[in-house]
């Protein structure tokens, strides 16, 4: 098991300079000039030169990318933004919690949510409960999730004044926005559960466990559900890495400082060192995400653990 662990985190490696190099390699060919962006319209062709030279932006190509891998790579710097002159490596130690909250948090949502509706809806195959079960992950893959988190805004912070609108500093200030995606998710995972169910709980051993007397939540919580986990875990998986995108959405409405945010300023800001810094940790996250899920398969089923 530790020889397969220290494998799968070497194999990050290669995943986290891949898209390293994919990112500058996009940020160095897309259109625009962040020099126009920091000097303004008014700035002439002189002024927008000299500072291309001063950042390195009139380098050759290679030179730029031998100069980010060894600052990011080796160095473990990811530079100064353009502007705001700070360093991106701290922004992003203090904005990353926050966008950390919001994905972890939605998925104990949807998990919470998404896992007992997959188990209501197999159990009572073809019944009202299965037929309300298919319509409730249907409005919540269906809903854009902006409009959904605007009406909670309406409902618990203007009309009962409950939570707050916007991000204040507070754990409440989470609620709004990790329920809005945490629900849209939901969705995706009951969908799997209730098939991962289905094929289990018609399996041989379900029957024997009954035929034991043993009670039917016992059944089915603790022989079927731990046995159809597999393929839910998987879907458990992406959804965490899909809400790193997800939470840019919840991060604009609520003004939460987050990355996503951060990036998506930087995008419209031409500041190329906040862009490739971001993506990166997202991908470096993206793979322990992956990482982890693989450990759990192998805490779920114990014929994998053999074959590490």
């Amino acid at each position: 098991m530790l020889k397969y662990c220290i494998r799968r985190l070497l194999w990050m490696i290669p995943v986290v300079l891949g898209v390293g190099l994919l990112t500058f390699t996009l940020m160095y060919f897309v259109p625009g000039d962040p020099t126009s962006k920091l000097l303004g319209v008014d700035a002439t062709p002189e002024e927008r030169q000299a500072l291309r030279d001063e950042m390195g932006l009139n380098d050759p190509y290679l030179v730029q990318l031998g100069r980010f891998f060894k600052e990011t790579f080796i160095e473990f710097d990811l530079g100064k933004s353009y502007t705001t002159k700070q360093s991106v490596s701290q922004q992003i130690r203090e904005k990353l919690p926050n966008t950390m909250r919001v994905c972890y948090f939605s998925v104990v949502i949807s998990v919470l949510v998404g896992i007992p509706l997959g188990v209501l809806a197999a159990t009572n195959q073809y019944s009202w409960k299965d037929n309300l079960s298919i319509l409730l992950s249907l409005f919540f893959a269906s809903m854009p999730g902006f409009w959904f988190a605007l009406m909670l805004v309406m409902l618990l912070s203007v009309k009962w004044g409950i939570l707050p609108t916007i991000y204040d500093g507070t754990w409440k200030s989470f609620i709004i926005p990790c329920i809005s995606v945490g629900l849209a998710g939901a969705a995706g995972i009951a969908r799997q559960t209730r098939s991962s169910m289905l094929e289990v709980i018609r399996q041989d051993y379900i029957t024997t466990a009954r035929a034991k007397g043993q009670t039917e939540l016992k059944v089915i919580y603790q022989h079927a559900l731990k046995n159809a986990l597999i393929p839910v875990i998987t879907a458990i998986g992406s959804q965490l890495a899909a809400l790193v995108g997800s939470s840019i959405i919840a991060e604009t409405i609520f003004s939460i400082p987050g990355i996503g945010t951060y990036m998506l300023n930087a995008v419209n800001a031409r500041d190329y060192p906040v862009v490739q810094g971001t993506i990166i940790v997202v991908a470096i996250i993206f793979s322990m995400t992956i990482f982890i899920v693989d450990l759990l398969y192998a805490a779920v089923d114990p014929r994998l653990r053999s074959q590490y």
